[in-house]
């Protein structure tokens, strides 16, 4: 269980977190989305012990980050994949992490097996990985203590297609598991296929949270994708009732819900070849709430110390 309470964080007169609350909850996986720049590393740095806040507090399971006896084993942290030592293999990388921890050396070949890192990518040297072996490395590092809790942003960052199936295959057994997930991104379709609840942040402050379904009905935005042997037939007899209807593909989007849209199928006695929730819906909301935010060159505020350290295990 996440718990973050009124937090804010300050850098002079440049607010980069303004009095954000919300929680994560067991077995579920809490996307955190926002543009660039508008706070979630900047909140998730203050809740590992990496950034002091200003006000407010997180705890994690009851406990403060730093309050937390070895905290690897509860919390598994991965904020910047490339923030190890570009010379130390893979496995030397882990095998530190493992000693720190106190675990057994054998833990670094089942982390290595569970995130698809083989013996010879095990074996070369940080500098020499891809971005997409550096992701499978930090999320291996993140996995290493077997935590309860995991604290990832931007965990799918330069993995290719089936890198992506794959991290979030891992992440909804986590949390299926009884594992609390908290996942950072700026990529709405990214986060909205694994999410079970999301956090809408833009500039600091968060605009809106909730399931998908909340969201969509708070914003009366509800979208469905459909198609249909007569189209013609299907626009016509819905705008008759007052839904608003446009071109989308090789069917239709309507601004409604899908059964309003299958029970006038029905009434028209057409027949339906696709009917289902539209994402444009929860699309056009997100971009409306961080419209302020979604603009180049706005910053996530200053980085706290010489580099972004960001390994989920005690110094």
């Amino acid at each position: 269980m996440i718990t973050v309470e009124g937090l804010t964080k300050t850098y002079g007169g440049f607010t980069a977190v303004d009095d954000v609350s919300f929680s994560c909850r067991p077995g579920r996986v809490t996307g955190f989305l926002g543009p660039n720049g508008a706070g979630k590393t900047t909140a998730m740095r203050v809740m590992v012990g990496l950034t002091p806040p200003t006000r407010g507090q997180v705890t994690i399971g009851g406990l403060r980050y730093r309050d937390i006896p070895n905290p690897g084993r509860h919390v598994g942290v991965l904020l910047d994949a490339s923030a190890q030592h570009a010379g130390r293999t893979g496995r030397e990388i882990l095998t530190v992490g493992a000693r720190t921890m106190g675990l057994p050396t054998s833990r670094v070949d089942e982390v290595l097996a569970q995130v698809s890192l083989s013996q010879d990518e095990a074996g070369r040297r940080l500098r020499n990985y891809s971005l997409g072996m550096k992701q499978r490395l930090g999320l291996a590092h993140a996995l290493l203590g077997d935590p309860s809790v995991l604290i990832l942003d931007e965990p799918a960052n330069g993995l290719d297609p089936a890198g992506i199936r794959w991290m979030r295959d891992v992440l909804t057994g986590f949390a299926r598991a009884g594992g609390t997930v908290l996942l950072s991104s700026h990529l709405l379709h990214e986060v909205e296929l694994i999410a079970d609840e999301m956090i809408l942040i833009g500039r600091g402050k968060i605009v809106a949270q909730g399931d998908k379904k909340t969201l969509l009905a708070g914003a009366g935005a509800a979208s469905t994708l459909v198609s249909s042997l007569d189209d013609a037939a299907l626009a016509a007899g819905l705008r008759a009732r007052g839904v608003e209807v446009e071109p989308a593909g090789e069917g239709l989007r309507a601004h409604a819900e899908p059964a309003e849209v299958g029970r006038a199928a029905l009434e028209l006695q057409v027949v339906l070849t696709d009917l289902r929730l539209g994402n444009a819906g929860l699309e056009d909301l997100f971009l409306e709430l961080t419209a302020d935010s979604q603009r180049e060159g706005h910053v996530d505020g200053p980085v706290d110390g010489p580099a972004r350290r960001t390994e989920g295990v005690p110094a």
